[in-house]
């Protein structure tokens, strides 16, 4: 059978992507990237946020109407609109064949099976179970980078966020899984593993009694092949001297983490459930740029948070000016159904929301032009990721860039180069978030 996949949201919901693939390849079937080949479609969706969720049910409906024409034979949705609102999803668009929830992903041969057969399939196994598949995933990102998800789920329960209820408590994968499933990844030629979770901070808690991150890592350093490790979604109160202590030592470990702060007003920090103050996150990032000078530093930011004054906003501009992150992206607040947050009162209008996204975006934007200025003249190590059509140039990211997210650099060389290989370069132009060097 050919089989279209199409995967959205988050990074962690790519792994879980990259798994079914690999069950679906083990079986023979046969992956591609156009609707009109497809004898199935598989949505895995995203319903994080409103916009998520449009993007999700668009897809489903697109997909529906090959359906009806009877190009398709079986559609299939999967992931967090699929945990979320199963019964609609079969109820209202009665050409998905079955639906998978957050935790079913394993079943999805059986799913198939199912549906060729002619049946219905609603799969829903517990919500805090945690699959393990023994299939090799098969990696969609290049070849040369891939994502590790360590744990499932989230125990933090933000008023604004519904994760914990489509993604269940906060579970740790095993380390010797991860190990494997690390070592094959090299193996297929991956160079820069990417470990990500809902957060990343607290694995091993619940399988080993404590935080085990910086022990996680020590042995993902021993494998041959990787060169880049890079830890994504680190919540900054659960950041241990231990990790920061690894990080310091391991050369495979890039000097970048990535901090989800939220805000920096200790009232909106505290009616969206986070559990830092400004002066504790003034604390953790001094604490990281003190041990390791040339850490990188992402984060997030939310603005128009229920009950945000101009004041808390103003609060927040003055504490991106002072930090000085190196990357930083904004999202305004999307009340979502089911949470605490879309019950609270003094909801803020989309345009003022708007607004100090644009304020807030401007001023990093200042930032980030000084801070690659100041990269010109500099000797980094490159991953190139592929070639500039029609130039004697290749496109590649530097430790100070996760994929999909930061900038880039643009090399210029005589030399051929292959996406994966590394490369010494000498930066020697700034273009607003990217960067432009040449080969040493």
């Amino acid at each position: 059978m050919n089989i279209l996949f199409i995967s959205l949201g988050c990074d962690k919901n790519l792994v879980d992507t990259e798994v079914m693939l690999g069950l679906l390849a083990s079986k023979g079937h046969q992956m591609v990237d156009d609707e009109n080949e497809a004898d199935i479609i598989v949505i895995n969706t995203c319903c994080f946020i409103h916009d998520a969720k449009e993007e999700s049910i668009q897809n489903i409906l697109e997909m529906a109407e090959l359906k009806k024409e009877g190009r398709l034979k079986v559609l299939i949705v999967t992931g967090c609109l699929a945990q979320r609102y199963k019964e609609e999803i079969i109820e209202e668009i009665p050409e998905v064949d079955a639906v998978l929830g957050t935790t079913s992903y394993d079943k999805i041969l059986e799913a198939i099976d199912e549906a060729l057969e002619g049946h219905h399939h609603i799969e829903m196994t517990d919500i805090n179970s945690l699959p393990l598949v023994d299939a090799k995933r098969l990696v969609t990102t290049g070849g040369h980078f891939a994502y590790l998800k360590i744990a499932e789920g989230c125990d933090k329960h933000c008023t604004y966020c519904i994760i914990p209820k489509i993604r269940g408590n906060f579970r740790s994968v095993p380390m010797e899984r991860l190990i494997k499933e690390a070592e094959e990844l090299a193996e297929q030629g991956v160079k820069e593993l990417i470990l990500v979770a809902q957060e990343t901070t607290l694995y091993g808690k619940d399988l080993y009694g404590e935080k085990s991150l910086h022990k996680l890592l020590r042995e993902l350093c021993k494998i041959s092949g990787i060169h880049w490790i890079r830890i994504l979604y680190c919540y900054p109160e659960e950041i241990t001297d231990e990790l920061i202590q690894v990080i310091k030592e391991e050369k495979k470990i890039c000097h970048y983490l990535d901090l989800p702060i939220q805000h920096a007003s200790d009232a909106i920090l505290k009616r969206m459930g986070r559990r830092t103050s400004k002066a504790q996150l003034k604390e953790i990032i001094g604490k990281l740029r003190t041990e390791i000078p040339d850490i990188t530093l992402r984060t997030t930011l939310i603005t128009g948070f229920p009950g945000e004054t101009e004041e808390q906003h103003e609060e927040l501009m003055e504490f991106v000016d002072e930090m000085e992150f190196d990357r930083l992206g904004v999202f305004t607040y999307s009340p979502e159904e089911d949470t605490a947050a879309a019950l609270m009162d003094n909801q803020i209008d989309e345009d003022v929301k708007a607004d100090r996204q644009a304020e807030l975006m401007e001023l990093q934007q200042d930032i980030a032009f000084d801070l690659a200025e100041d990269m010109v003249g500099k000797e980094v190590l490159v991953l190139i990721e592929g070639k500039v059509a029609d130039e004697n140039a290749y496109v590649g990211r530097t430790y100070k860039d996760a994929p999909n997210v930061d900038g880039l650099i643009f090399v210029n060389t005589e030399d051929e180069l292959m996406s994966g290989d590394f490369a010494k370069v000498k930066v020697t132009g700034a273009l607003e978030y990217d960067l432009i060097g040449e080969i040493i």
